[in-house]
């Protein structure tokens, strides 16, 4: 992790709340060594478990020593291991007063339909409450604020995450403002080189090291652009060229669900928070915009007589 990122999870932010725990468990196992996943793995499946053990009695469950149970607590957000399982003990206390469901989102060849729904369903609501528990809404703000006052965005993505652009560039442009989703890394390159300060970059990769989302979001950044990326991993190589990160949930990839699926729904909740909060600070000129865009497709969904 880089040094900036440690400082962000450092002993003088708050704890998080028990309810986020897992997420941030998620999100940040991916970027931990193999001993610290397996103390965050082993707090975040079994909480009250956890809360009745003493550092050493952890330890010793996880196969690793005391001082990593002390640095993946602080990682995870408190200052130290005492912290982490008051906080454990009030998601256990969550967890009995309502139980979530006993589903996952492990899809199998055979599964009746009906039980397909009920495991995406399940799985959507997990994605979207873990990216919500951890999404910074001061960074979120900052976001909004550049976005708002954009002369021009840009928006950069790949694959799934091409699809999440789009969909945040018809969203702006139906409020007045100039925004464009690139797919062709050649081109987006191209227009990231005529970008200035008051521009806006935004690049999303759920990876985080998507080499043709990262370039051109880096010339962006060299430009004097803005720049905002949105990925499911905080210590990804595109938050070097980013002012401001928006964090999604790490997806739980199956045989028969790929992580793109998950990724995407977590992305398009940042996506709508983000022009939420644009559309807020724009409200005067946004708001005549969207009724003029409503009106002229007014037609094209008016029952045509038989």
């Amino acid at each position: 992790m880089t040094n900036d990122l440690k400082e962000s999870f450092s002993t003088a932010d708050s704890p998080p709340a028990p309810a986020a725990l897992a997420a941030k468990v998620r999100t940040l196992a991916p970027s931990m060594t193999r001993s610290m996943q397996r103390v965050a793995e082993a707090v975040a499946g079994d909480p009250a478990g956890c809360a009745a053990l003493t550092v050493t009695g952890l330890a010793e469950l996880t196969g690793t020593s005391e001082a990593t149970v002390v640095r993946t607590a602080r990682l995870l957000g408190y200052p130290g291991y005492r912290d982490l399982r008051l906080a454990l003990a009030g998601l256990a206390a969550h967890q009995q007063s309502g139980r979530a469901p006993s589903v996952t989102a492990d899809i199998a060849v055979d599964d009746p339909i009906a039980d397909v729904v009920a495991k995406l369903a399940y799985d959507e609501q997990q994605t979207l409450a873990d990216t919500a528990a951890g999404l910074d809404t001061v960074q979120l703000g900052a976001a909004v604020a550049a976005a708002a006052t954009a002369r021009r965005i840009d928006i950069y993505g790949v694959g799934a995450s091409s699809l999440v652009g789009q969909d945040l560039a018809q969203k702006l442009a139906r409020i007045g403002l100039i925004a464009h989703s690139h797919t062709d890394p050649h081109l987006a390159v191209t227009n990231a080189v005529q970008l200035r300060s008051g521009d806006v970059a935004i690049a999303i990769t759920h990876s985080g090291s998507t080499d043709d989302v990262i370039e051109p979001l880096r010339v962006a950044f060299d430009r004097g652009a803005t720049t905002i990326a949105i990925t499911g991993r905080p210590d990804g190589p595109v938050t070097q060229y980013a002012d401001h990160v928006l964090t999604t949930s790490t997806a739980r990839e199956s045989e028969l669900r790929p992580a793109a699926m998950s990724s995407r729904t977590s992305q398009l909740l940042v996506v709508d928070c983000l022009f939420i909060g644009v559309a807020q600070r724009t409200y005067e000129t946004a708001a005549p915009a969207l009724a003029a865009s409503y009106e002229a497709l007014a037609h094209r969904h008016t029952p045509r007589p038989r």
